[in-house]
């Protein structure tokens, strides 16, 4: 494809021109290809070598990650649902089938996730937030977590991201943007109906002790969605196979 259709390669090739008058020209400049790590570097720099996840706990890991729910988010910044000014001015000028190809190469690296946090939580703020994970809460009208992120909470496919391996910085601040609106998802909103429905200590609770979980030896997401049944008010948009009535598509 022409180069000028590549927005990373420009990116990189930019930053190449500031450097011709550099010392040591000949000593330090190499060959840049036409690949998709070249291409994802504006990405990597802040997500990490590969998408790893960025050092500083607020930029989440894209490595493994279900290539339909990468594809959802990078839109979601495009259509005003999720707000980021550095994201939306990345992936703005970038066409529907762009995102796709990006999407699936981060959901093809499969990458061992480092070794989770200690939570400071004291245990039975800790024993709240592993019973909401994996049992909900029927006073509060809560589904567990792994009701739709599964059993092993590494998600599914195509669509529904797992919970573990996330920075704790990173999980409180996206639960605190459903609540206050700043994070959307397409039509039924989910999460949005979840988290509205969870006083503030036990949005702490869940955030920790899902950063503090270790990984289960297989970390990619389950072939599949489960199938719940959930109260409609938990229908997702974003994960269609989430939102159809139990037993059948619409």
């Amino acid at each position: 494809m022409n180069l000028n259709f590549r927005p990373w390669v420009a990116i990189g090739l930019a930053s190449l021109v500031l450097l011709i008058g550099s010392p040591g020209l000949a000593q330090t400049t190499r060959t840049i290809e036409d690949n998709m790590a070249e291409r994802t570097r504006a990405c990597t720099a802040c997500h990490g070598d590969q998408g790893r996840a960025g050092p500083d706990g607020y930029y989440p890991r894209l490595a493994g990650k279900p290539p339909g729910y990468l594809y959802h988010q990078l839109r979601n910044f495009v259509e005003g649902r999720r707000h980021y000014g550095l994201m939306i001015r990345l992936v703005d000028p970038l066409s529907d089938a762009y995102l796709r190809e990006t999407a699936e190469h981060f959901a093809s690296l499969h990458l061992a996730y480092p070794a989770p946090t200690p939570s400071s939580l004291k245990p039975a703020q800790l024993a709240r937030g592993q019973a909401l994970v994996t049992r909900g809460d029927k006073a509060l009208g809560l589904p567990a977590c792994v009701a739709c992120h599964g059993d092993r909470l590494t998600g599914a496919q195509p669509n529904v991201p797992g919970l573990l391996g996330l920075p704790l910085d990173y999980l409180n601040a996206q639960l605190g943007a459903w609540q206050t609106g700043q994070r959307r998802a397409h039509a039924p909103d989910c999460m949005a109906e979840v988290v509205k429905r969870l006083p503030q200590d036990d949005i702490i609770a869940v955030s920790s002790w899902l950063a503090s979980q270790p990984l289960p030896p297989d970390t990619r997401p389950a072939a599949q969605a489960p199938r719940p049944a959930l109260d409609m008010a938990f229908r997702c948009g974003s994960a269609p196979e989430l939102s159809a009535p139990t037993g059948g598509r619409p």
